[in-house]
């Protein structure tokens, strides 16, 4: 069944072009409307699905909670968001961004407020589940919501701020955690307690302040005249018509993503970085905490050093990728960085070990957001929608998998960093699937 209404086809007419520098001109202004209210979702976000990883040990002791529990805890939420990306995507479509970010960031919010009140496996596993189902379609709503307002070209550079927000979140969010750790006694509270509280209630407040502030698309926006809202719009337009025309993908079906076999592609290599990534958030801090006795602000600052070198990643990278070549050996190349760090932190001793993460935190966010600027060069419209969130919805299944083999190695050996080599051989695999991907119909 066609998922794209017939007005929005690719086969609608081609938009006339508009002169480079002027579209560059209203690219930087959108840009710097839109990146702080979307960069500040975006870290509230990833710290409330990722601060678990600093209450880890307290879980265990507190509340009886194994490394395989916790692992199929932190695993559980991605399964409930993976489940309900590509329904929230499509709604989003629907019924416009800024109603349905609101909503996602004030269900969230909530939630991971009250993981505060967990009591043991079986409401961990509750909580998590409830907050992957809230969460779910943030991130690829947003790639979404980027495809209405920028080209190509500029559209990874604002992916690879967005995915800043995760570097940012960890950097400021390890030690911040760890301080709110040692509260521990405070009020009768336990120190996660007061974490999940007081890092969940601030999103919230944001909620509302996306509503007021973010616009549905170009048209209503405030910065923008009625011209300049027009020249946006017919420039991306025109941009995924003329990839979806080109790549034959014009269907309108999301059936068509499946056939892609570039589109496949993509999302296995997608999902292998995703494995890798989520075995290093959510059981670095318990890595770390093996080194010595270590307070939980140190261990919250040790943890929060690959995300440093993963912002510089972020900035340097993705606006390097200015050909499809440039695009495809990027993501081949920061792969197999992941999969040397990742062997040598495997390895080593602690100091050694912390450089090899800091050398696979290099590559976390060079690889996804060229993979997610992908879609848009081979899918259009209501396609386009859900193709992203499938991209996303596959890949997160990861952060299912790479916890879980994780807990489940570590109960099972007895080291913290048997289930490394499970994310090695993957992403040595991801490697080798993107050195056939084609970053336009023409590359």
């Amino acid at each position: 069944m066609s998922l794209i209404r017939g007005s929005r086809t690719p086969r609608a007419v081609t938009p006339p072009a508009t002169p480079r520098d002027a579209l560059g001109e209203l690219d930087h202004r959108n840009m710097r409307r839109l990146m702080p209210l979307l960069l500040a979702a975006y870290i509230m976000s990833f710290l409330d699905r990722t601060n678990i990883g600093l209450a880890k040990e307290r879980l265990e002791v507190d509340l009886g909670i194994s490394a395989a529990a916790y692992g199929l805890g932190a695993g559980l939420f991605f399964l409930t968001y993976a489940l309900s990306e590509i329904p929230s995507n499509l709604i989003m479509y629907r019924v416009g961004a800024r109603w349905w970010i609101t909503r996602i960031m004030l269900t969230w919010g909530i939630i991971s407020a009250c993981m505060a009140f967990v009591q043991g496996e079986k409401s961990f596993y509750a909580m998590r589940l409830l907050l992957g189902a809230a969460e779910a379609g943030l991130l690829p709503g947003i790639l979404l919501y980027f495809t209405y307002w920028f080209r190509s070209e500029t559209r990874g550079k604002a992916i690879g701020l967005l995915l800043l927000g995760a570097s940012i979140a960890s950097v400021i969010g390890n030690p911040l955690g760890g301080l709110l750790m040692e509260m521990d006694g405070m009020g009768g509270w336990h120190g996660w307690q007061w974490m999940f509280v007081i890092e969940g209630i601030p999103c919230v407040f944001l909620a509302f302040v996306i509503f007021r502030l973010l616009p549905d698309g170009p048209s209503q926006a405030s910065w923008l005249s009625a011209e300049e809202a027009r020249m946006v719009q017919d420039a991306v337009t025109r941009e995924q018509a003329e990839g979806a025309a080109a790549a034959g993908n014009t269907s309108g079906s999301l059936l068509t993503v499946l056939r892609d076999r570039q589109m496949l592609l993509a999302i296995f290599a997608n999902w292998t970085h995703q494995v890798a990534l989520y075995s290093v958030v959510y059981f670095l801090p318990g890595i770390i905490g093996t080194w010595g006795d270590l307070s939980p602000f140190t261990i919250g600052l040790l943890t929060g050093l690959p995300w440093i070198t993963a912002a510089v990643g972020a900035v340097l990278v993705p606006s390097r990728a200015t050909t499809p070549r440039h695009s495809r050996n990027f993501v081949v190349t920061g792969l197999l960085m992941m999969f040397t760090g990742l062997i040598v932190a495997a390895v080593a001793g602690p100091v050694i070990a912390l450089l090899g993460f800091c050398f696979t935190g290099l590559a976390f966010f060079v690889v996804q957001p060229l993979l997610f600027n992908f879609p848009a060069t081979r899918l259009a419209g209501k396609t386009l929608a859900g193709g992203l969130a499938l991209l996303n919805t596959i890949g997160i299944t990861g952060g299912f998998v790479g916890p879980y083999i994780m807990g489940y190695a570590e109960d099972a050996t007895g080291n913290r960093l048997s289930g490394l080599w499970v994310s090695v051989a993957l992403l040595a695999l991801g490697a080798l699937a993107a050195t056939r991907l084609r970053f336009s119909p023409k590359s």
